[in-house]
């Protein structure tokens, strides 16, 4: 099925009364005996394509309500880590699909992948459904298990704490398709509690999703027969190509790469897919430099259009705000990308547009909604030229760019400067971990602790 079927998903409105779910007769999970299952496919508004299913017994009277995405598998996995600190953080609304896994470091829990079904919920919702699992039975079990029991009823009282917030703990969702969510409880602000990354799959999750054959092993790097470049200039005219898997149908084509330079500023790297079976198309521009010793703080001044149409690369690691209107967005909310101002101001409206539309939904206090549609006209306005404002890009790589409308004389509109990074920043991008001399010495110390180790089992 294809998820942008217009026949197939509906969108989701009251004032559509034709769409009716799909009722299929289905064995209970409980009794054996015929219950019903109802499945509606519904597009939600400015979020994704779902499949609803719910099912009903009418002989044991059990029930169960799943929801599945209806999108493709995205070009990524997602993890998303949360640290549950404040009651609100309880409250946070979470998506993910039936391939997610969760896990809490504190409680040493790990919820596997396809152990649960997709599910809209909450973060006190995952805690609760398990401590319902757990306590299941138990009263049998102190009868017939007394010590299982026992051990079972402490492991619950740590839920409790957990529950209770009388000690913060972290939440860890992975999921390989790339759908899930936890909800940023201000849109507006970064999300100082939650952090979103995204990574390559690994072939488990590769053949977990059906993108990969069963009996298909890790092959070995191959040598690339790459041209030999006597310079670094002739390197710059060449166009590099390399094999790769389409994001969208998943059959084989090629990136093509190549490194350009931006007048007054550094090289940049271009890459370009395009899909020969299915058509599909993408564009990035990465930062070709290394991280620079300061970090950058750029302002511009939104007066004319042509501020608007200034070139701007932003990195995975810039933060956007604009004071006047109390907007934060971190680093990894927007993905790198070479754009425009208007362009960047643009999808940062779309994405909060997007969140806040599927995680407020009907359910939400009339003045939250008020104020959101507010601040998202005043972004309207900003993009319009109709509000004065000054965008702030801050990149602790200090890899980011916007566009001189006067270069080589400063620009009155536009401001750069330079700042030492924090130690929590250079923790953030690994600087810290680094290690650029005197190798050997920390050969010697893995050396050292190995034998440590050695001797320690020995003795025991």
């Amino acid at each position: 099925m294809a998820a942008d079927s217009q026949d197939i998903y509906r969108n989701l409105s009251a004032d559509d009364y034709e769409a009716a779910p799909i009722v299929v007769e289905s064995v209970c999970a409980n009794c054996e005996e015929n219950g019903e299952t109802r499945i509606m496919c519904t597009s939600i508004p400015y979020y994704k394509a779902v499949i609803l299913m719910s099912f009903e017994c009418p002989h044991c009277g059990y029930k169960n309500n799943e929801i599945q995405s209806g999108e493709a598998v995205q070009e990524h996995g997602t993890m998303i880590v949360l640290r549950v600190q404040k009651p609100e953080d309880l409250r946070r609304q979470l998506v993910k699909s039936e391939y997610a896994s969760i896990e809490i470091p504190e409680l040493d829990l790990e919820i596997p992948h396809k152990s649960q079904p997709g599910e809209v919920t909450t973060v006190e919702g995952v805690l609760e459904r398990v401590h319902r699992g757990l306590s299941q039975d138990q009263e049998k079990r102190r009868l017939l298990d007394a010590e299982g029991a026992a051990q079972i009823d402490a492991y619950l009282n740590r839920i409790q704490e957990c529950w209770d917030l009388k000690k913060n703990w972290t939440l860890k969702l992975r999921d390989p398709t790339g759908n899930c969510y936890i909800q940023n409880p201000d849109v507006r602000h970064v999300d100082p509690r939650c952090i979103i990354s995204h990574y390559h799959r690994s072939l488990n999750e590769k053949k977990l999703l059906a993108l990969a054959d069963d009996n298909d092993e890790e092959e070995p790097a191959e040598e690339e027969h790459a041209p030999e470049f006597k310079s670094y200039e002739d390197a710059k005219q060449e166009v590099l190509h390399f094999a790769t898997d389409c994001p969208n149908c998943h059959g084989p084509t090629e990136v093509k790469m190549k490194p350009t330079d931006i007048p007054f500023f550094q090289t940049v790297i271009i890459m370009s897919l395009s899909c020969d079976r299915c058509g599909y198309k993408s564009n990035e521009v990465k930062s070709g430099g290394a991280i620079r010793d300061q970090g950058c703080r750029l302002s511009v001044q939104l007066k004319e259009d042509v501020d608007l149409a200034r070139d701007v690369l932003k990195t995975d690691t810039c933060a956007l705000s604009i004071p006047e209107i109390d907007l934060e967005v971190g680093g990894n909310a927007l993905c790198g990308r070479f754009t425009t101002i208007e362009g960047l101001l643009t999808a940062t409206k779309e994405q909060l547009d997007a969140q806040s539309s599927f995680f407020m939904g009907d359910s939400a206090e009339s003045e939250e909604k008020s104020a959101v549609m507010t601040f998202l006209e005043k972004l309207e306005d900003i993009i319009a030229l109709r509000l004065p404002a000054t965008i702030i890009l801050d990149d602790p790589t200090g890899c980011s760019y916007v566009q001189s409308l006067s270069a080589p004389i400063d620009d009155p509109r536009l401001t750069k400067e330079f700042y030492t990074r924090s130690y929590e920043q250079d923790d953030d991008l690994g600087i810290n971990d680094m290690k650029v001399e005197n190798y050997g010495e920390l050969e010697v110390l893995k050396e050292d602790e190995e034998e440590e180790e050695e001797e320690e089992k020995a003795q025991e």
